[in-house]
């Protein structure tokens, strides 16, 4: 167990590394086109794919201890949090950046292309990896034939409701720390995705992410692709679209203190005056 989890963290290094390298190359050579947004787009949310395809093997067939897990979880959301570059890795939160015209739409639409791309990639590139037998994990999965059973152990409306609210506190964390400094804000937006997935892991998987629940969820049996796509789709835009509207519109609403009837303004100022006189 523990060289299967030593070797699990090694590939994990290797993605990051692998990635982050790729994306140093791509920016170079895209700079001059302007597509160099969309160049890291893809390989981010390639490496978001990967090391959620390994953490998920060592959680579900290697069967490590939850403690480790979410400590490897929390690690890994850092080291994302530090090497996207600007990569929003989410299509749900290539949405909000849209409603918020932080993008354009054909922008957030061409980002969430890249990010679908990106996780059929990592799919296909992680059974590769597998495939090499680098531990006795990766073996096992392999002889299995790669193949792994749905997360999901609730009903398809208490599973969506269940991704809906981790992607609601996913969201929200996100949009209350835009103006905190990077080094803290990676940290606490990770320490949120720990809690989140510790809180609704046991039920979904609490993945809270359309691309790469496509990656890793989708492709496990047990539930039908429509099940998977209100549960891990929807769930998640509905949980962005509440975040969006209870904190932009309903609490700035409700903060704000209701000003007195212009009749009732009038009989104060007669009765200042009579206290005058």
């Amino acid at each position: 167990m523990t060289a299967d989890v030593a070797v699990s963290v090694w590939v994990l290094a290797g993605v990051v590394a692998l990635s982050d390298a790729g994306r140093r190359l791509l920016l170079r050579a895209s700079a001059d086109c302007g597509r160099a947004a969309y160049a890291v787009e893809l390989v981010s949310t390639f490496q978001l794919c990967c090391c959620t395809h390994e953490l998920k093997l060592l959680s579900e067939v290697g069967g490590v201890e939850p403690r480790l897990a979410l400590t490897l979880t929390y690690l890994a959301s850092v080291v994302h949090g530090f090497t996207f570059r600007g990569a929003i890795g989410n299509p749900t939160g290539a949405l909000e950046h849209a409603y918020r015209e932080r993008l354009t739409r054909g922008c957030a639409l061409r980002r969430i292309a890249c990010q679908f791309a990106a996780a059929a990639a990592a799919r296909a590139a992680m059974r590769m990896v597998w495939g090499v037998g680098l531990s006795a994990l990766h073996v096992r999965h392999k002889d299995l034939g790669y193949q792994c059973t749905s997360p999901i152990r609730a009903s398809v409306l208490t599973a969506t409701a269940v991704e809906m609210m981790c992607a609601f506190a996913v969201q929200s964390a996100i949009t209350h720390t835009r103006s905190v400094e990077e080094k803290y804000r990676v940290h606490a937006v990770a320490a949120v995705i720990t809690t989140v997935v510790y809180a609704g892991g046991r039920m979904t998987g609490a993945v809270f992410n359309p691309a790469v629940a496509f990656s890793t969820q989708f492709p496990c049996g047990g539930h039908s692709f429509l099940e998977y796509c209100v549960v891990y789709w929807l769930g998640p835009l509905l949980g962005m679209m509440i975040s969006v509207v209870l904190l932009d519109r309903l609490v700035p609403l409700l903060g704000t203190k209701p000003e007195p009837l212009i009749g009732f303004r009038e009989d104060d100022k007669k009765k200042k005056k009579r206290k005058k006189l």
